[in-house]
């Protein structure tokens, strides 16, 4: 017969082994459900895996944007202003449940991305001259969306897909454009015709109900009163971007897909 002070020893460790197994069982519950609600809600940006779509990758070790999971909870919760991120309509429990399961992903191995960096950015430069439309720290032109931190916000995925088909992601019809909240607020190719016969289009940077500016493909702005235009055309579904299906190789998209998934603004 064992003294009573190590029966006493012994039912307390079984308790809490009893404890730790429960809370185990629970958090894992917690997780699945966050998964369930991840592919509902969250998938069609981020990935089936948090491996990045239209959305960054979360399958990550630490969230640039939520580093702790009470800054990820917010997110989730209130959006990101001036991103595609849109605010839920989930509840507190549900937000937790997501939450839970995003930071499990960074507990993955992070997606590997085949291709070489360091020959996708002389690609990008040379044979693809894409800093003719975007900007990488400062550097390039302006017609086309800045690229700095283009793999914090995009999964590589996406990229390749916005290489071979550009027009693939832009809204078809206003309504399109109105109801998909991953499309950017002013991406739309217009074209003009001003009463004195000009005929100039570009990318749209602003638009009120009196007047419209845009950037035309020499990177210079243009604003012009609609009263003073005799047409105003507006491409939706028409990017100024050119596909590089037939441009790159296998090989060369790979590389080039993996130096602008590496474009992470410094980090």
């Amino acid at each position: 017969m064992l003294p009573r002070k190590y029966l006493q020893h012994a039912f307390l460790l079984l308790g809490t082994l009893l404890f730790l197994q429960t809370q185990r069982a629970s958090s894992a519950g917690e997780i699945a459900q966050g998964e369930r609600l991840f592919q509902a809600h969250c998938a069609g940006c981020h990935g089936p895996k948090g491996e990045g779509g239209s959305g960054p990758t979360l399958a990550t070790p630490a969230l640039v944007r939520a580093p702790t999971e009470e800054s990820l909870i917010k997110v989730i919760a209130e959006g990101i202003p001036g991103t595609e991120m849109p605010r839920s309509r989930l509840d507190k429990g549900q937000i937790k449940q997501i939450a839970d399961f995003v930071r499990s992903l960074g507990q993955l191995a992070s997606e590997r991305v085949p291709g070489d960096p360091r020959r996708g950015k002389e690609l990008y430069l040379e044979k693809g001259a894409c800093a003719q439309c975007h900007a990488i720290n400062g550097r390039g032109g302006a017609l086309g969306p800045d690229l700095t931190e283009i793999g914090l916000r995009r999964g590589a995925r996406y990229l390749r897909a916005a290489l071979t088909d550009p027009e693939a992601d832009v809204p078809k019809s206003f309504a399109v454009f109105r109801a998909d909240a991953s499309i950017p607020e002013n991406f739309l190719q217009v074209r003009v015709v001003t009463k004195d016969g000009r005929r100039l289009g570009g990318a749209r940077v602003n638009e009120d109900t009196f007047s419209i500016q845009f950037r035309d493909a020499a990177n210079r702005i243009h604003s012009f009163f609609k009263s003073d235009l005799a047409e105003l055309h507006k491409d939706w579904g028409k990017s100024s971007m050119p596909s590089y299906r037939d441009l790159f190789s296998k090989e060369e998209m790979d590389d080039v897909v993996a130096y602008l998934v590496s474009l992470r603004g410094g980090r």
